[in-house]
């Protein structure tokens, strides 16, 4: 009862947030009817203006030490759900794109000026255990992605993702109401 006076205290549309819960930025951060956290979530919002950067739609479910971070944006979907030990950036310390705007490895990391991509995260997605997700990518609406995945670039619609760099593995076929192998 405790957690849940004290979520309506930090957002009423929110439905539960399990303390702890480090909360940076929370003016640039929008939260939408139904979110629920885990124990030891974190979010953050360091925008480079003064908007909103993070955007948490409708019945998001978040487990225990989710770590959000966003700079330009992080948008997730309506219905997404996310499960433990999750990660998710849309920034990153310095450049590695391979141009003459790169970071010297011989500069301290905590140095290199941060770059940042947007991140969007679609409706209806589940992400399993473990699961990172870098900036610039776009997460299909429906798609799995499966424990200890690394999505470092876009993933489509309706598909199971898995792997270092995430791959789509399965794709679901409407025709016959099953997920086929790719």
């Amino acid at each position: 009862m405790i957690w849940i006076i004290r979520t309506k205290l930090i957002w009423r549309n929110a439905r539960i947030i399990r303390f702890p819960f480090d909360l940076r930025g929370k003016k640039y951060i929008s939260i939408s009817k139904g979110f629920t956290t885990g124990v030891g979530c974190r979010l953050e919002a360091y925008p480079m203006n003064d908007n909103k950067v993070l955007y948490i739609g409708e019945n998001v479910q978040m487990n225990d030490y989710v770590h959000i971070t966003a700079m330009s944006s992080v948008k997730i979907g309506n219905n997404v759900l996310i499960a433990s030990k999750i990660y998710i950036s849309d920034c990153i310390h310095g450049s590695y794109i391979g141009d003459e705007n790169d970071s010297s490895p011989l500069t301290f990391p905590s140095k290199r000026p941060l770059s940042s991509k947007p991140v969007v995260i679609e409706d209806n997605v589940w992400l399993g255990e473990f699961v990172s997700v870098l900036p610039g990518v776009t997460i299909g609406k429906g798609t799995i992605v499966g424990a200890n995945s690394v999505v470092s670039k876009d993933l489509p619609p309706y598909v199971i993702a898995v792997g270092t760099p995430a791959k789509p593995i399965k794709k679901y076929n409407f025709d016959s109401n099953r997920w086929d192998k790719i």
